[in-house]
């Protein structure tokens, strides 16, 4: 009797995690993810930017992306969640999710997404928002006002990232329709990169392009921010397969092949072209990679990885190099080129190469019938789709934001001495 009392005693504890669906090991690794994700933006993406642009700016391009980060996340808390994740009734459902989370109303701690506390995914989530609007601010640094930024950023979650969150992930009508979208391409990168193409053409382009050198201030620092940026995207990538699992792990292989194999592109490439290979190059070509496998991390086999790694330094090398200079916009850090295309490619190759595993997929033409034409063609339906969106919504929103800041475009003097000194009262070295 006492030996059947003591076995029930050391039973206990499994006999209560079997009735609690909290996982600790999925838990740990989405709270790892999301600090990987949250280093990717005012680290990793702002010194890659910031590296970039000219000695007289770096500053304020360091404070657009991390400004950008503080206050999208904010914004995402008060009403940006609940537009992506809630459920709204009726038809609306289709594009918001409603209201009913404002400043996460109705939400506990205890409360769970799955095998971890939703309050975890929600700041997961959040690092996303942030990330995507700060992408945008590489088209139109040293010539936009810092308070139209800021003014833009509020304004352009809530009504452009939000609910294209919810039409691709929130079960929305994209998400209904069965497009496959493993990490972002289209909600993050093809949106962030049109984004600021949007505003760039708009804003016009900066004083002396074309007729003056425009020299990067640190391509070391560019370097070292795509590093933070690789580092983080396994949390960016791996963390979207919201848990400590077995797609977690295919999302990093895929991450690692197709960011190398990119790098390696975009090297050839330039030796073919211009018989150098550049630190610039590299490190432009790493996040090319990253970017076109986003879409497709945790949906693809090893073979899939390279060919999209492959084609999408292509597609961001010629969208740098010629595509630019062909149509003459000035895209200050090349969002566009690399960010909206190799997005592009990625969101489209997702439907040419995921395997058809029920195990991996989420839905979709693939999955319900093995119908890879009608993937591909649901996979260009997305990317349509989110770019019209982000378009009308980037015009909408660039315009209410110069309205209410008196112009969107720093004054002339100001663009020629430079913003750090002239909005933000600092230099970026005191030599």
């Amino acid at each position: 009797m006492k030996k059947w009392f003591l076995s029930l005693l050391l039973l206990l504890p499994t006999l209560a995690l079997a009735e609690d669906t909290l996982d600790t090991g999925d838990t740990a690794w989405m709270m790892i993810s999301t600090a990987l994700v949250l280093l990717m933006t005012p680290a990793g993406l702002a010194l890659f930017y910031s590296g970039m642009s000219r000695s007289k700016n770096i500053l304020n391009t360091y404070a657009m992306v991390m400004g950008a980060f503080v206050l999208a996340f904010v914004v995402w808390i008060v009403a940006g969640y609940s537009i992506a994740f809630g459920t709204a009734d009726g038809s609306m459902n289709a594009v918001i999710g409603g209201f009913s989370h404002i400043m996460l109303d109705g939400i506990s701690w205890t409360d769970l997404s799955g095998s971890y506390p939703t309050y975890v995914f929600i700041v997961f989530q959040g690092t996303f928002a942030a990330i995507t609007v700060a992408i945008a601010s590489g088209s139109v640094v040293e010539r936009l006002k810092f308070s139209t930024w800021m003014v833009f950023v509020v304004l352009w979650v809530l009504i452009v990232y939000a609910p294209i969150t919810h039409m691709v992930w929130g079960g929305g009508y994209l998400f209904d329709e069965g497009a496959l979208d493993f990490a972002g391409g289209t909600v993050v990168h093809m949106n962030g990169g049109l984004a600021g193409l949007v505003m760039a053409m708009m804003l016009g382009k900066r004083k002396g392009y074309q007729t003056t050198a425009i020299k990067p201030v640190s391509i070391i620092f560019t370097a070292l921010g795509a590093a933070l940026l690789w580092f983080g995207w396994y949390g960016f990538n791996g963390g979207s397969a919201f848990g400590a699992n077995a797609i977690a792990g295919l999302a990093y292989l895929t991450t690692t092949i197709a960011a190398s194999v990119a790098a390696l592109g975009w090297m050839l490439l330039e030796w073919i072209t211009y018989k150098k290979v550049t630190l610039l190059g590299i490190a432009t070509g790493i996040i090319a990679g990253l970017v076109s496998i986003t879409p497709a991390a945790g949906f693809v086999s090893v073979s899939g990885a390279f060919i999209i790694g492959v084609i999408g330094s292509v597609f961001a090398f010629y969208g740098v190099t010629m595509l630019k200079k062909k149509l003459g916009y000035d895209d200050s850090l090349d969002a566009f080129g690399v960010h909206f295309l190799a997005g592009l490619w990625g969101a489209i190759a997702t439907g040419i190469f995921a395997l058809n595993d029920q195990d991996l997929l989420w839905d979709g033409p693939l999955k319900e019938s093995g119908d890879r034409m009608g993937q591909i063609l649901v996979q260009f339906e997305s990317v349509i789709v989110v770019g019209l969106i982000t378009l009308v919504g980037t015009v909408v929103v660039y315009y209410i934001a110069s309205a209410l800041t008196g112009g969107g475009r720093v004054d002339e003097d100001i663009e020629t001495m430079g913003l750090d000194e002239a909005v933000h009262g600092e230099r970026g070295f005191n030599l």
